[in-house]
């Protein structure tokens, strides 16, 4: 019982840092310790498992596809994201530079914990890192487009975002708002439209039993080089979570709120300057602080399950 409710608690963790564009739920699986165990669990749901549980019966196909581990921590996922949504949609509106400064320390933190995963800083590793952070730097500027929320469009942004959610450094929220999703994503969850929930986790359960079968494929024959990838993935991501931001673009949601479509990071004093509003620098600090300590304390809690 233990066990499974520090599963449960690593899946909320993961839910309230899918919520956030720029966080990805991949980075907080990482660092307490479960990310190669969630990969080769999701990778063993496959049609064959019909077969066991046809010929042997409910028990040996639960533990066979590690049912308790896998619906312990999407249990924990899902309360995150249903409980937390308006919270976070708030304080992302009331105090961002603030949010962002905690989440900001918590992936700096979580880049040297990847980086521990590789044994060996051979040629082939740095040019992982390098190509995963150019990759990841490209994404957090590129120019969020406008998608029309048709159901085969939501399916779609499904499979994409969580195929991305399941990657250290690569935000799936980050994702739909570079699709233009975003907003309808997070509005269907706060108002439980079923039908777009619906049609959302289907795309998902396509996109996570891919990736997590090409993931899993990767760390057995290419591990070094595949956590240089992820840990690339983070740094070029750093862009995305810096604090203090300029607002270049505007959209109206669909609930007719402003809500920013480009932005460009600046330098506290900057920031000051062109919003009007304080920088807040010291207390910016210490939550990078608190993010950094949380990740030591999470990795330390974690190692029981590496």
């Amino acid at each position: 019982m233990k066990s499974k409710w520090t599963i449960f608690l690593r899946g909320m963790a993961m839910g309230a840092a899918d919520i956030v564009p720029g966080v990805s739920g991949g980075t907080i699986a990482f660092i307490t310790g479960i990310y190669e165990e969630l990969l080769s669990s999701i990778a063993a749901l496959s049609p064959a498992k019909l077969v066991v549980l046809k010929q042997q019966g409910f028990r040996v196909f639960w533990a066979d596809i590690n049912g308790t581990f896998l619906f312990t921590l999407f249990a924990g996922i899902m309360f995150s994201i249903f409980s937390l949504a308006k919270l976070i949609s708030f304080l992302l509106v009331a105090w961002p530079h603030l949010v962002w400064s905690l989440f900001f320390g918590l992936i700096l933190a979580s880049i040297y914990s990847v980086g521990k995963g590789v044994k060996n800083w051979g040629p082939l590793p740095v040019t992982g890192g390098l190509l995963g952070a150019a990759v990841a730097y490209g994404v957090t500027v590129a120019s969020p487009t406008v998608i029309e929320p048709t159901t085969l469009a939501v399916f779609l942004c499904g499979t994409i975002a969580i195929s991305a959610m399941i990657l250290p450094g690569i935000s799936g929220s980050f994702i739909l708002v570079l699709l233009g999703m975003y907003q309808n994503i997070l509005a269907a969850v706060k108002s439980l439209d079923l039908t777009t929930i619906g049609t959302f986790a289907a795309g998902c359960v396509v996109g996570i039993l891919a990736m997590s079968r090409f993931l899993s494929w990767a760390f057995r024959h290419y591990h070094d080089f595949t956590m240089a990838v992820l840990m690339g993935f983070m740094i070029g991501a750093m862009n995305k979570v810096w604090p203090w931001k300029q607002t270049l673009s505007w959209r109206t949601s669909s609930h007719g709120e402003q809500v920013p479509v480009e932005q460009i990071s600046v330098m506290p004093q900057t920031y000051a300057q062109l919003t009007g509003l304080p920088s807040d620098l010291l207390v910016s600090i210490l939550l990078m602080s608190v993010g950094i300590l949380l990740v030591v304390v999470i990795e330390y809690l974690g190692r029981g399950k590496r």
